[in-house]
């Protein structure tokens, strides 16, 4: 049995609240200390950033960490992660064993790693969240199992994931904004308002399949 809080019912009540919201998902962003990755896609350019900061519990562990990475054949696919670094590393790994088996197919690669992390005992204990494009697709990893496309092109995950997402959407709507600029601008305003994002920012790009004329 609960015992009530020094407050009263009312702080009893936020409490129990409190604690399920924080317990509801392990992908929740507010989990996701010490992380903002996002990815904007825009004409002939995809472009990845993600902060330098780590961060256990309320102390700033280093200051200029790299979550985003190039990895696939001569490093044409972006990857960023957020969660527990160890465990965002295995799942790297994982992902590039998946690309060797698929190469040239980041979607069947993520499908069958998100296949893996639902349904492999071990792999479900990982707590962390993917971010990976390439020169024509975008996509969101989850352990739920999840393959998510953004329909604008944009992705962003992490502490400070939403800031950094309602920021590219409007820069979006500034003509003549190429996607480099639209996610540094939007990693500064993060960084600005979430106090697990630094101004360490690390920014990879790829050449679209519109910039390539490839189709």
């Amino acid at each position: 049995m609960f015992a009530p809080c020094a407050g009263g019912v009312n702080s009893y009540v936020f409490g129990i609240m409190q604690n399920s919201f924080i317990a509801s998902s392990p992908y929740d962003p507010v989990g996701w200390h010490g992380t903002t990755i996002l990815c904007v896609r825009r004409g002939p350019c995809v472009a990845m950033a993600g902060d330098g900061q780590v961060t256990l519990g309320s102390t700033v562990i280093k200051g200029n960490a790299r979550k985003v990475r190039r990895i696939g054949p001569s490093g044409s696919i972006l990857a960023g992660f957020a969660g527990a670094t160890a465990d965002a590393f295995t799942l790297l790994e994982r992902l590039e064993a998946k690309l060797e088996r698929y190469p040239n197919q980041l979607e069947r690669a993520c499908v069958e790693l998100a296949k893996d992390w639902r349904t492999d005992r071990y792999l479900r204990r990982l707590e962390a969240m993917m971010a990976v494009a390439d020169a024509e697709h975008s996509y969101t990893l989850t352990g739920n199992g999840d393959v998510l496309e953004p329909e604008d092109g944009v992705i962003a995950i992490g502490s400070g994931g939403n800031y950094a997402l309602s920021a590219a959407r409007a820069l979006l709507g500034v003509e003549g904004m190429g996607a480099e600029e639209i996610v540094r601008r939007s990693m500064q305003i993060a960084g600005d308002i979430c106090v697990y994002t630094n101004h360490a920012v690390r920014v990879e790009t790829l050449e679209t399949r519109a910039a390539t004329g490839d189709v």
